[in-house]
């Protein structure tokens, strides 16, 4: 089943986050039409290969047309090319965003389906849905609204009071002109006491709009303490939550909007206070409020002006290697990375081209011996995009790290952390000038984890996830010194995140529980149970040589490079206890098998059936874990269907009758078997046939039958021949005592 159609068997519900994913950037429209072709594209790769990207763009415009041209009803057929045409104008100079759109979309989608799998939201993902509540973001529009509504009534106060004093200014400058024998007649003295009247008019309104205005800075100043600000952390949070494959990171157009509609806010009250000032230098008095309040509100005004835009400097995108998508913040030496930074306010007017210098480990932790520079230009103008309403913003896509040169020839970490541990970090700089005001920028990335060598990368993977599961600081550098502990239910969250994001499906609560025991024995039901970095990451597993994350991201591996199709369709258990499949299976129809993941191997699988004695004895074989080399010979659904065991002398048959709990094995994995090759002469065309040794030795433990490893010598494949009754010189077996 395709996951567009999964998608829409989903409960109203998680329907409501699907719909939240599509707009005008990429129309459910699309996505509905095209299903079946968006599916089977490499979007995830075109994100980094602009090439890749173009022809991407320029085949999806062609199925757009194809679709529109079937179409009957005419209405959407006149929608589908509004659409067309909007892509065209959106994506043509730039491909890779659609395929980032895109990529982005469908990787939301499968988490979305990988939620649906499990009873109930873990904490974080409630947490983050809490954070960004509906009637919150609409209090804010409602706010911001007002706001900007009191601005423009102000505009048309000030408007008004310019009227007046000028009216005031023109009969008070014609009672002055007259002669000095007038000035001390009736209609003289009446134009007096109508010219103090104005006046008096005059103090009443600018006082009033004075008034309006302190209301209006001080309503803006609690905006930004006790909302915006608070939004814009919520961003960054769930920033960090979306790095370690937590739900899609939404809300940077609506805080763009909350942003720069509070700048434009403060930018024309500063218009205002300017034109209360030159009011001043025509018409002032004895009293005037304009000269006594002015000036302390400007400078709150510049105040309020400065720290908003010197916030909405944030890093869109943290830097991540092209070749990694899905692993942001671990940088390898030599290898390029990518990053983008946004201003958030949309800017009146600059005056010189605003100019960002990126900068590497600005200010190291005491003792720091592995220092980095980096290697390529790192300054870059910041330009508006068009899809960015008007924004500033400004991506290096060509960055690239180098380890320094140590004196004395010492080089690495002297401490006690890690190289996976040692965080880093990249920052930001940029300083310029607005409507006579210079704001100085900066803002800085995630902790960064740099290595050397790519079999680093599963322990940085594990630093970064630690790290932004943990805290929400923005650049504790130290710390790894002495790491928090992580609940289960937090930690069970994530784990079934790098599955969803890697594996394509995420963990049920099975999955998890049978993990939770594979860490920390019989506290695995107790969601309150801390776990310490150490028995995560560093410790080995009892009576194993690696760790418990080593192990768990060995098997995302497998996965990832020859199990996805298995894995998606829910047919491998995964984790379990070898106690636990005997009792699973030791009921079940003889040749019932389950799949689950080796416990003493790195990356392995392997399966185990249940056979019944004639004397009703429970039997249970094991075959010998397959690894990656193996599995990279023989496609995993091949091997089940071709699976052979010889055992004392019979016919090698296929024990493999039911996948747990009662699916037929054919039914279960037949559309997923390779077809068999064509004959490509001269050559007779071969098969990889697995195929395990079963001796003799009677017992209810489970028997390990060892898998195949290289193909059997020309004697042995006679004796076997001997023992057969079909002809198998066209077929390659393999075979291992």
């Amino acid at each position: 089943m395709s996951q567009w159609k999964q998608i829409q068997q989903l409960e109203i519900r998680l329907l409501e986050q699907v719909d939240y994913l599509y707009d005008d950037n990429f129309p459910m429209d699309i996505r509905q039409g095209l299903a079946s072709w968006i599916e089977s594209q490499d979007w995830d790769t075109a994100v980094n290969d602009e090439s890749m990207a173009g022809v991407l763009f320029t085949n999806l415009l062609t199925q757009l047309e194809r679709v529109r041209s079937q179409e009957q009803n005419f209405l959407q057929r006149h929608n589908m090319k509004i659409i067309q045409q909007q892509l065209q104008l959106k994506y043509a100079t730039n491909p890779a965003v659609m395929a980032r759109v895109i990529s982005t979309c469908l990787r939301e989608e499968r988490r979305i389906l990988s939620s649906a799998c499990m009873q109930e939201q873990g904490p974080l993902e409630k947490s983050l849905q809490n954070s960004v509540a509906f009637e919150r973001q609409k209090n804010m529009d409602n706010r911001v609204g007002i706001i900007r509504g009191s601005v423009q009534l102000m505009d048309q106060a000030v408007k008004y009071i310019e009227d007046m004093q000028d009216d005031f200014d023109f009969r008070y400058k014609t009672l002055q002109s007259r002669e000095s024998t007038d000035r001390n007649s009736d209609v003289m003295k009446q134009e007096v006491t109508r010219l103090q009247e104005m006046l008096n008019r005059l103090d009443f309104k600018r006082k009033e709009i004075l008034s309006k205005m302190d209301v209006v800075i001080k309503e803006i100043d609690d905006l930004m303490t006790s909302q915006l600000n608070p939004e814009l952390q919520d961003w960054k949070r769930r920033q960090q939550i979306a790095a370690i494959g937590g739900p899609l990171l939404t809300g940077l157009e609506q805080l763009q909007s909350w942003f720069t509609l509070t700048a434009q806010s403060l930018f024309q009250i500063k218009r205002q206070l300017d034109k209360l000032g030159e009011l001043v230098v025509k018409v002032t008095y004895e009293s005037d409020p304009i000269p006594l309040q002015k000036p302390q509100m400007e400078e709150r005004v510049k105040y309020l002006i400065y720290h908003l835009i010197k916030s909405s400097f944030v890093v869109e995108k943290q830097p991540c290697m092209p070749t990694h998508p899905q692993k942001p913040l671990i940088i390898k030496t030599g290898v390029q990375f990518t990053t983008k930074v946004r201003l958030l306010v949309k800017l009146p007017e600059v005056d010189y081209q605003l100019k960002v210098k990126t900068t590497f480990d600005k200010d190291l932790p005491p003792g720091r011996v592995r220092q980095f520079f980096i290697l390529t230009n790192n300054t870059k103008v910041m330009d508006i995009e068009d899809y960015s309403n008007g924004c500033l913003s400004v991506e290096f896509r060509h960055l690239q790290l180098k380890e320094k040169k140590y004196i004395n020839g010492t080089k690495g970490n002297e401490g006690l952390l890690s190289v996976t541990e040692e965080l880093h970090s990249l920052s930001f700089e940029a300083c310029f000038t607005v409507q006579g005001l210079t704001i100085d920028l900066e803002t800085c990335s995630l902790p960064l984890v740099v290595i050397s060598n790519v079999s680093q990368l599963p322990g940085g993977w594990a630093s970064v996830m630690w790290y932004n599961l943990l805290t929400d600081e923005p650049r504790n550098l130290a710390f790894f010194g002495n790491p928090p502990r992580a609940s289960w239910s937090q930690l069970s969250e994530v784990l079934s995140w790098q599955f969803s994001t890697f594996a394509g499906r995420g963990l049920n609560k099975e999955q998890l529980t049978m993990l939770g025991e594979k860490l920390f024995g019989q506290h695995a039901s107790c969601s309150d149970y801390q776990v310490s970095w150490s028995k995560f990451s560093k410790e080995n597993i009892p009576g194993k040589p690696f760790s418990f994350w080593m192990w768990l991201d060995s098997i995302l591996e497998l996965i990832k490079k020859h199990l996805l199709p298995v894995w998606n369709e829910n047919y491998i258990m995964g984790f379990v206890s070898k106690e636990m499949e005997r009792a699973l299976l030791k009921d079940k129809e003889p040749g019932t098998f389950l799949l689950r993941f080796s416990e003493s191997h790195l990356g392995g699988i392997t399966f185990t059936w249940v056979e019944h004695g004639d004397n009703g004895e429970v039997k249970f074989n094991s075959v010998e874990p397959y690894t990656k080399n193996r599995l990279s010979a023989l496609p995993f659904a091949d091997i089940i269907r071709d699976y052979k065991v010889i055992s004392d002398g019979v016919v090698p048959e296929n024990p493999l009758k039911f996948l747990y709990p009662d699916i037929p094995k054919d039914e279960a994995f037949g559309r997923l078997y390779n077809s068999q090759p064509s004959k490509v002469h001269p050559y007779i065309p071969s098969t990889l046939i697995p195929i395990s040794e079963m001796r003799s030795n009677a017992s209810t433990t489970p028997r390990s039958c060892q898998s195949p490893e290289p193909p059997m010598t020309p004697g042995e494949f006679d004796m076997l021949n001997e023992h057969l009754c079909f002809d198998i010189d066209t077929v390659s077996l393999h075979y291992c005592t």
